[in-house]
């Protein structure tokens, strides 16, 4: 919906808005935001809100702290009291510098460039749909979060087994207050693991409605007791948590990836696509899969999405083709977990995607048998190659990307492969749970 800065001052008084949560993301994917009283509302609407730059990682040096906050008009939204707790508004900000010009490190703004390099090339719509799958687990006396859960459900499963279900309804209905069309909830296969599919959206407001997604679920878990998480691997040998994207793309009003004389319905611009993907994917895995842990999703076991392959059904493929054709016809890429950065996520995807149609590249062969049962043999025989095994690895990966180091741009990537790389030191440091089950008493 598009807003006025008169509208949205109209809309703040006459629903006795209290409080304006001026809403922006970090480089890794946390949501911040000042909180401002609605007597700031028309300073809010002139980008007359600064913060300090520098108390965020990744953004700006101590002598250079203050910043700008730009909302974006047309993500203003009434919070419901539920999420909330009290009358509360919100808009997504672009950060900028007090120059008047955008901060190069914002991730919106990462975004808002690949977007840029799409309507370039004559592309005027990227739409983008995640199904977003999380756990919901029991927290203890203190409110903390654990992985305790009574759960007791399967894939698609209901009450009484599922355990989840009132409060994974209570979610859908507060999102769908704030905008979204849920198109699908259910059980996911993993004890107290929960999905809920929202209609596709253009991409930039589709990455705010996933930031939007993790808030509800999570402020929705607390006041029932319970914690949502998106960690991509909670529990040991049960599957773990996705974010399966599907993107398509049009010029025009039509989808440039459908072609009903092309082979499955697809046009040689949906093949490039899809190359482009699989040719930088080791390049921005360690975007899509930012954490430690996510390795461990994407390890053997679990139809985790792991080799470097494409399929128009087979969901063993890193990438898929979901059967609907026409308008609907889009590109599934398997492998992003939930704990990424959903701007700088869709930005390299796309950008990845763009490159493959600049170079007109074609993918290789489509892979129609069971990757997870074929040998190494057979899978090098076939050019199956896995994704990066650690955090680490995918690091390295994506510094040798040149296309993808271009996307981030210096600022996001110097500072977003110092970050990883310190949580990877800090993780080859602790010591685990396993290691002292393992050897402690043995040795």
């Amino acid at each position: 919906m598009a807003y006025s800065k008169e509208d949205i001052i109209r809309a703040v008084r006459e629903n006795e808005i209290e409080f304006i949560r001026m809403q922006f993301t970090d480089i890794f994917g946390q949501m911040k935001n000042v909180a401002i009283t609605a007597s700031q509302v028309e300073k809010a609407v002139n980008n007359q809100i600064m913060f300090d730059g520098s108390s965020i990682e990744g953004f700006t040096r101590i002598h250079e702290s203050d910043q700008c906050l730009y909302p974006d008009l047309d993500s203003f939204l009434i919070v419901p009291e539920k999420v909330a707790g009290g009358k509360v508004a919100r808009m997504f900000c672009d950060v900028y510098n007090t120059d008047g010009t955008p901060f190069v490190g914002d991730p919106r703004g990462v975004l808002r460039r690949v977007l840029r390099r799409a309507e370039s090339m004559g592309y005027d719509v990227f739409n983008i749909g995640p199904e977003l799958e999380f756990f919901l687990f029991e927290t203890d006396e203190n409110g903390r979060a654990t992985t305790r859960t009574k759960d007791e459900a399967a894939y698609f499963d209901l009450g009484p087994l599922d355990h989840g279900e009132s409060t994974r309804q209570e979610i859908c209905l507060n999102l769908e207050k704030m905008g979204f069309e849920i198109e699908a909830s259910h059980h996911e296969c993993a004890v107290a693991q929960h999905e809920i599919d929202f209609k596709y959206n253009n991409a930039l407001d589709g990455a705010d409605k996933i930031m939007t997604f993790k808030l509800t679920a999570k402020s929705i878990a607390q006041k029932n007791g319970l914690h949502a998480t998106f960690m991509p691997k909670p529990i040991y040998d049960i599957a773990g948590n996705g974010m399966h994207l599907n993107m398509s793309l049009f010029k025009d009003g039509k989808n440039v990836f459908y072609d009903p004389s092309g082979e499955r319905g697809l046009s040689k611009t949906a093949y490039s696509f899809i190359a482009g993907l699989l040719d930088h994917v080791q390049g921005f895995t360690a975007v899509t899969n930012p954490l430690v842990n996510s390795y461990k999703r994407l390890g053997a076991g679990h139809e985790a999405p792991r080799y470097r392959a494409w399929s128009a059904s087979n969901r063993s493929a890193l990438i898929r083709i979901p059967a609907a054709r026409g308008q609907a016809t889009r590109v599934e890429l398997r492998s992003p977990d939930p704990a990424c950065n959903p701007y700088l996520a869709v930005a390299v995807c796309l950008a990845a995607g763009l490159d493959g149609i600049a170079r007109g590249l074609t993918p290789p062969p489509e892979i129609t048998g069971d990757i997870y049962a074929m040998d190494d043999a057979t899978r090098q025989k076939h050019g199956i190659y896995c994704l990066p095994d650690t955090l680490k690895d995918a690091l390295e990966e994506l510094e040798k990307d040149a296309l993808i180091l271009d996307v981030l741009g210096q600022h996001v990537a110097e500072h977003y492969v110092k970050g990883k790389m310190k949580e990877w030191e800090e993780y080859q440091t602790r010591v685990s749970s396993w290691e002292l089950e393992k050897y402690l008493v043995i040795y």
